[in-house]
């Protein structure tokens, strides 16, 4: 799918992808999705960094139904930012939350800002996941812990033809990279605790359910507002998506680990 006006998420997107996953979202699961990524890990009171914000629901469910004292989002894309800005100051949450845009490249933090580093399905956006990590290590504190899911291709070799198709269609700069690839970026970093978990099996269920969706009453409804010839392309990337996720090729997956207290 072609972007439009030079950036990747335009307004039409946003739309479709809102309707799909919950206001403020841009990829699945929405507020329960969140819940899973940083269950088990109290977070009241902390300093988040969240990397690839997108279109503010994030920032909203880590501040009212997690505790978080402060969320920095972060994006590279005005159009997304300005929806995020919307979205948290809809919610009352302006004080508590900013939403600041960033160049790609090293985070424009000082060591040691945050106690948290988020991230949902952004990551995929970057390609050196060695030197991301290197800066999520940075900016984190002694102890902090980066909480994420991404989107996964499952190996390191070429992807098969299903699967360029697919990232074809998504037409999203994708830089998808293995479990193993992260897993290493993670340890180089310096990070202990690396845990990965695939969530392909949830995902094949709930993209099939999408893609009813946007074949039912609420494609005709999203047609109204975006034009049929827009949901037709979304519809044509859920058909490609589905078979790669069948084969585990593409596997979205959960990411954590913790920066040590002493070095």
């Amino acid at each position: 799918m072609e972007a439009e006006g030079g950036e990747l998420y335009s307004g039409r997107l946003i739309d479709v992808l809102e309707t799909l996953w919950g206001t403020g979202f841009l990829s699945p699961g929405g507020p329960d999705e969140v819940g899973r990524v940083v269950a088990g890990v109290d977070i009241t009171g902390a300093a988040v960094l969240d990397i690839g914000c997108g279109a503010g629901g994030i920032d909203v469910t880590l501040v009212r139904d997690h505790g978080a004292g402060y969320v920095c989002g972060i994006d590279v894309e005005d159009t997304v930012l300005a929806r995020a800005r919307a979205v948290v100051e809809g919610a009352g949450y302006g004080g508590r939350i900013g939403c600041l845009k960033v160049a790609p490249g090293p985070l424009p933090f000082p060591p040691g800002s945050f106690d948290v580093v988020f991230s949902k399905d952004s990551i995929v956006h970057i390609p050196d996941k060695h030197a991301l990590m290197l800066e999520v290590f940075r900016v984190l504190r002694p102890g902090g812990r980066f909480l994420a899911s991404d989107w996964l291709i499952g190996h390191d070799g070429a992807p098969s033809a299903e699967m360029s198709a697919y990232i074809a269609a998504e037409g999203l700069d994708f830089g998808m990279a293995s479990p193993e690839r992260y897993r290493d970026a993670m340890a180089q970093a310096g990070f202990a605790d690396v845990a990965i978990a695939s969530r392909n099996e949830w995902y094949r269920d709930t993209a099939r359910a999408e893609l009813a969706r946007l074949n039912g009453p609420m494609g005709k409804a999203l047609a109204d507002r975006v034009g049929q010839g827009f949901v037709d392309d979304n519809i044509g990337i859920w058909e490609r998506m589905i078979p790669v996720l069948d084969t585990g090729e593409h596997c979205p997956t959960h990411l954590r680990a913790r920066k040590p207290e002493t070095l």
